[in-house]
């Protein structure tokens, strides 16, 4: 059975796409068979022929040499920059939950391990129209455990707290934090990581420094942050959620 995770972050462009390719690269080295999801991706570029080219999932495939095809890692790609929610609406080409299910499913039954990455940060709505639809919604479908990404500068402490106050509230699991743009000598990150802790009751499991090739993390201590699958599943209803 696939083990899983799911990776969010304290909002956008704080580094999520990255650690989760660092992830996977760390996966593939250890000899597993990894894949990489994401339900919906906004703010992509065009090929010549008119495409949309998922840049996440490009992105993630570059750096962390898995073989997963990338038509299979993003069920809804959009071109506008926004929320997935918004971009949707403008685009006219809604999420469908059963076809987000149904394709991470699907990957947790062709690998060993599946990181889903979230959009933005964990209160993204997925979509929002005569149907509302939220990442938390995705995370409790599938009984995924998650890991926080955050920036290791100003602000952290609040955005942390935040966030993980919000999962404890609605049930999601947070297995720890990683800090990205780390800078060891740096006094204020320093305490940022003491504070997070102290204040979330969260481990702070790896720290990343700009330019990282890898992620500084033991194989052991990687591995206990994947739960099993939940393929037990027999319809895709996210409504009754």
């Amino acid at each position: 059975m696939s083990k899983t995770l799911f990776i969010t972050g304290t909002g956008t462009d704080v580094g999520k796409t990255y650690v989760t390719a660092l992830i996977l690269k760390k996966l593939r080295e250890l000899q597993n068979l990894a894949a990489y999801y994401k339900a919906a991706m906004s703010g992509n570029n065009r090929a010549p022929d008119g495409t949309l080219i998922p840049g996440d999932a490009l992105y993630v495939k570059k750096i962390s040499g898995i073989q997963q095809p990338t038509e299979k890692m993003c069920p809804y790609v959009y071109e506008t920059a926004v929320s997935p929610h918004l971009a949707a609406r403008l685009e006219g080409n809604p999420v469908d939950p059963d076809v987000i299910l149904r394709d991470f499913d699907l990957l947790c039954r062709q690998y060993d391990y599946v990181v889903a990455e979230g959009s933005g940060g964990i209160l993204c709505p997925l979509r929002f129209d005569k149907q509302e639809l939220y990442l938390e919604d995705f995370i409790k479908a599938e009984n995924l455990s998650c890991i926080i990404v955050a920036d290791a500068g100003l602000g952290t402490i609040n955005s942390v707290v935040l966030t993980a106050e919000y999962m404890k509230s609605r049930g999601i699991r947070a297995r720890g934090i990683i800090f990205n743009h780390f800078e060891p000598d740096n006094q204020m990150h320093k305490d940022n990581l003491y504070m997070c802790e102290h204040l979330t009751g969260l481990k702070v499991i790896a720290c990343v420094k700009n330019g990282d090739p890898n992620l500084e993390i033991s194989a052991e201590a990687l591995m206990n942050l994947f739960c099993e699958s939940n393929r037990k599943r027999e319809s895709y209803d996210l409504v009754s959620l």
